[in-house]
């Protein structure tokens, strides 16, 4: 039993020698702290209200042919009720359509992120590359957005320097 007890001993004492260096950092943090960020952001932001405008607009315009042609229905002749319906219809397909290609999957808000933010996100990963790799760390955490970190010592957060090697600070 004095064997086991020893050998669990020294084998926890080697096993230290090759413990792993890690760090976490907050890539929402740092990018909060970022100007280019804040300015690209803004700039999809107000992109964003723009589309929505106009989508707004379109809709506003169906729901009042909507209610027109429900007051007037009664006094449609089939044919002509059926060419409002149809009307009615490609004007709610259009603009599904536009929703679609505005905010869609691959619409063209995720295209303009990819152009605005994905740059700066970039940035801020070259960033934390080459800090893990000049400080020797095997393993960096991101804290911001999907990983569950029940406790972190402040210590090894990171953020700061990661600001610090971007000029930020």
């Amino acid at each position: 039993m004095k064997k086991i007890v020893l050998l669990t001993c020294l084998m926890a004492i080697g096993f230290t020698g090759f413990s792993q260096k890690y760090a976490i950092v907050d890539t929402r943090y740092i990018l909060d702290k970022m100007p280019d960020y804040k300015t690209a952001q803004a700039r999809l932001d107000n992109i964003a209200a723009d589309w929505q405008k106009e989508i707004d607009t379109k809709q506003t315009e169906l729901d009042n042919m909507y209610k027109a042609f429900e007051a007037e229905q009664v006094m449609l002749s089939d044919d002509l009720k059926k060419k409002r319906e149809d009307q009615l219809f490609n004007k709610e397909k259009a603009l599904r359509e536009l929703q679609r290609k505005r905010f869609g999957f691959e619409g063209d808000l995720f295209k303009k992120r990819q152009e605005l933010i994905k740059p700066i996100q970039d940035k801020v990963y070259n960033a934390v590359q080459k800090m893990a790799s000049q400080r020797g760390y095997d393993l960096v955490l991101d804290k911001s957005e999907g990983i569950t970190i029940i406790f972190a010592d402040p210590k090894l957060d990171k953020s700061e320097d990661v600001l610090k090697d971007l000029g930020v600070r």
